[in-house]
């Protein structure tokens, strides 16, 4: 009985959805007294986003992750030297181990895993 009394979350694309359509009416109602003001206000709409978009701060993703104590092995990268370890872009979760045999320092040996304790 209880289940149906919870109430889930709002979503942010009704939010969007209803900020959308204020905005529009009321860019209706300068349009409607005037197009010249119309047009200003769309202007102005338009480089405070832009200067909003640029002034936003962007999470620093390239922050290498601490190496894991179970790293990645195979017959092939035993006795290498870890490089680096990169989380994936395109694969959310999943974090990509370099590695160099001491022999050959211009070869890259690469794992691609998932994370033990994704963020």
């Amino acid at each position: 009985m209880a289940d149906h009394l919870e109430q889930e979350e709002p979503s942010w694309v009704a939010g969007a959805v209803v900020l959308a359509a204020l905005g529009g009416g009321a860019l209706a109602v300068v349009f409607a007294l005037a197009v010249e003001a119309g047009v200003l206000a769309v202007w102005v709409a338009a480089v405070a986003a832009v200067w909003w978009s640029a002034r936003r701060r962007v999470p620093d993703s390239s922050a290498t992750p601490p190496p894991q104590e179970g790293r990645p092995s195979c017959r092939e990268c035993a006795g290498h030297e870890l490089i680096d370890v990169t989380p994936s872009e395109t694969q959310k979760g999943m974090l990509i181990y370099k590695s160099a045999p001491p022999d050959r320092p211009n070869h890259t040996h690469i794992h691609i895993v998932e994370e033990v304790n994704p963020r």
